[in-house]
């Protein structure tokens, strides 16, 4: 069976930051998308205890999934090392985004970025198809509010009109 890796093509290189405690944490270090290694989510699975702590976090319209070690930074993560460890040997990109992390936060992640996710075919076909579900959804409140406010306006003129008479 075939399997993907999504990367997104604009951007072939990333600048992550290295965040061992025994360097430097701010040093720059440039890492080539191309050459991340790929990890399937048998084996990020297993990494997925205090001292061990992998996650899984991105989707198809950021670039693709990728894998994260989050294990030095359990302790200093400001919402406690519990909810990390929920989701960790896990896809965690749902959670991640539903928080709304802050730019610093989206930047310190890429300092623990290791490799990406290795999708298989029928993974790949069910986020799409879960991205099209999400997007038409999406587009099916716009409509629905449109309508709410054209039968609230409606309303207003029946009850304007009763009341002029």
């Amino acid at each position: 069976s075939s399997s993907f890796n999504i990367r997104n093509p604009k951007f072939p290189t990333a600048t992550v930051y290295s965040y061992d405690y025994h360097t430097n944490p701010s040093s720059p270090v440039h890492i080539n998308m191309s050459e991340l290694k790929e990890y399937t989510l048998e084996e990020i699975s297993k990494h997925n205890k205090q001292d061990d702590c992998w996650l899984i976090i991105g989707n198809l319209k950021n670039g693709g999934p990728q894998v994260y070690d989050v294990t030095k930074y359990l302790d200093d993560h400001p919402g406690g090392a519990e909810v990390l460890l929920d989701v960790a040997g896990q896809d965690a990109d749902e959670f991640f985004e539903d928080i709304g992390h802050s730019k610093d936060a989206r930047d310190e992640l890429k300092k623990h970025l290791i490799g990406s996710y290795k999708i298989d075919e029928e993974t790949l076909k069910r986020m799409k198809e879960d991205a099209e579900r999400a997007a038409k959804a999406s587009a099916a409140g716009g409509s629905n509010l449109i309508i709410l406010i054209v039968a609230l306006l409606a309303v207003a003129f029946v009850y304007y009109k009763t009341q002029m008479s």
